[in-house]
């Protein structure tokens, strides 16, 4: 079956969307979460969104010239080590997350603490240059609106914070616990290095036919 030509890995579209999604997750948790509904990013928080930063680079990359054998490759790599480097950071979250939500005491144990004092992969310091994007403030685990004494919520602040409040957290379905944030971020994770996979294995095929 043929491929449509802006699903080939040497067209922008690919790129562009990658580019566009990644940034927008960054976007949402930080205007939407952290500002709008008063959840302070933790630790692992501002890790995940480093990892969506560097897969909207890989984007950025790749994106002027996607014909340009090098500039994939450097896509790649960026966006398949941010995309592992995603994962690795939602599965400890989300057994934080598990932890710090169990009745069982036992659950805690082995479970390293939150810092307020992030290291990120090759000392790049996001959060001395974006501090209020990356710089940690809140425990891991736990996604409860701390709202300051002096701000008036609207009615739709009220409602999303005090369902959230109600669920112990932010859940995709929050009535039903259903997919903590950490678990969807793994699942997003998962689907990109998922279509990662197909697009390198699409190049290796066109490659092998030319």
């Amino acid at each position: 079956m043929k491929v449509p030509s802006w699903l080939e890995p040497h067209s922008r579209f690919l790129w562009a969307l990658m580019a566009v999604l990644a940034a927008s997750l960054i976007v949402l948790a930080h205007n939407v979460f952290q500002v709008y509904l008063f959840m302070k990013p933790c630790e692992q928080c501002v890790y995940i969104r480093a990892a969506f930063l560097g897969i909207a680079l890989a984007g950025l990359i790749a994106l002027p010239y996607p014909r340009a054998l090098i500039l994939r490759l450097v896509g790649y790599v960026l966006a398949v080590a941010s995309s592992i480097y995603g994962v690795m950071c939602s599965l400890k979250l989300a057994r934080i997350h598990h932890a710090v939500h169990s009745t069982d005491m036992d659950a805690l144990f082995g479970l390293q603490g939150c810092s307020l004092d992030p290291k990120y992969p090759f000392g790049i310091p996001l959060h001395e240059w974006a501090p209020d994007w990356f710089l940690p403030t809140g425990d891991c685990g736990y996604e409860n609106s701390e709202v300051p004494a002096n701000v008036v919520l609207d009615p739709v602040q009220r409602y999303l914070i005090e369902m959230y409040d109600n669920a112990g957290g932010w859940y995709l379905w929050p009535s039903e616990h259903f997919l903590s944030m950490a678990q969807c971020c793994l699942i997003a994770f998962g689907t990109a290095l998922v279509i990662l996979a197909l697009m390198m294995v699409r190049d290796v095929v066109n490659m092998r036919k030319a």
